[in-house]
């Protein structure tokens, strides 16, 4: 059948809210509102480079959940089968930084989108995509989450869709012992895996890169490295790949930095780019972000990425 979404994503978003300038959640009295989830961060950063994708999750019947559905729906993602819950609210987190680490306060706990279960995939509309994208902080929500995430998986091989996987280890939301299984059993199953490195030695309990790089060979999936070293890694059955990428000069706030990458290097491997060009796309996307505030508000578009890309030179005016 013909393929409607190049990408469909699955997961929480929540709202958010942040104090402005260096106010503390204790000593502000106003805060800015926003949403975030990983899932969602990197559909708007796939429609924003001109890709075709849908999100899909279980928001509250309240405001938030409302804002949430209606700023993606305005990003071009389609939320055609996004649920809301009666009986339960959106989640919503709080973020600050306080002497200089930024510090996250989750209230999510029986949240609308922790009570997602399989019946809430429509296998038909998983069917309609190339890549079906997943993180390892929906299955650490709830049993029926993890479940869900199986199911989709499950569903996706049936159909031919790929399956695209960043760990995104939460150490607030569930204990290593239960994420390690959890998502260990995940890393078999899919076909672009894009942990970072300090996730890979806790997740194979060990610094020793010539262990963790024999054991991603193991895996049937490309596996995409985040080094944070100054270079990133591309395993995969015909080896490993080194590709070095720059630091950058300006870091405002890194959160959401590695959805950013996970969705430069989607639209490379989409265009048909080299898996080495795909990285450099997908690093050159984080480093936009890292320069302003925002989870997603900073995603760039096509054009500028393009231009980066190529190494043109911008016109102001």
């Amino acid at each position: 059948m013909n393929k409607q979404f190049e990408v469909i994503t699955v997961g929480e978003s929540m709202g958010l809210f942040t104090p402005p300038g260096d106010k503390t959640l204790e000593t502000a009295t106003q805060y800015f509102r926003s949403f975030g989830g990983a899932e969602s961060n990197v559909a708007i950063g796939l429609a924003r480079l001109g890709h075709s994708v849908g999100w899909f999750s279980r928001l509250g019947e309240d405001p938030i959940g409302t804002s949430i559905l209606k700023s993606l729906r305005g990003e071009n993602v389609d939320v055609s089968r996004v649920q809301f819950h009666e009986n339960a609210s959106t989640g919503f987190m709080m973020r600050h930084i306080r002497t200089g680490r930024v510090e996250v306060f989750y209230y999510r706990k029986s949240s609308a989108a922790s009570m997602m279960e399989p019946s809430d995939v429509d296998e038909e509309y998983i069917q309609q995509a190339q890549i079906l994208h997943i993180t390892g902080i929906t299955p650490s929500l709830s049993l029926s989450c993890r479940e869900m995430i199986f199911h989709a998986i499950q569903l996706a091989k049936k159909h031919g869709v790929k399956v695209c996987f960043d760990p995104n280890l939460r150490l607030k939301l569930w204990n290593i012992n239960e994420a390690r299984s959890t998502i260990l059993a995940i890393m078999e199953k899919v076909d672009y895996f894009l942990p970072g490195l300090e996730e890979l030695e806790l997740l194979l309990e060990t610094k020793d890169w010539n262990i963790i790089q024999d054991k991603l060979l193991e895996l049937k999936a490309i596996s995409i490295v985040k080094g944070g070293n100054g270079l990133n890694y591309i395993i995969s059955k015909e080896g490993t790949i080194e590709v070095p990428y720059e630091l950058s000069e300006k870091v405002v706030d890194t959160i959401g930095a590695g959805d950013a990458f996970c969705a430069g290097f989607l639209s490379g491997v989409l265009r048909g780019l080299p898996l080495d060009k795909a990285v450099e796309k997908a690093h050159l996307n984080a480093s936009v972000v890292i320069q302003d505030h925002g989870d997603w508000e900073p995603l760039p578009d096509a054009k500028m990425i393009d231009q980066m890309l190529l190494k043109k030179h911008f016109v102001e005016r």
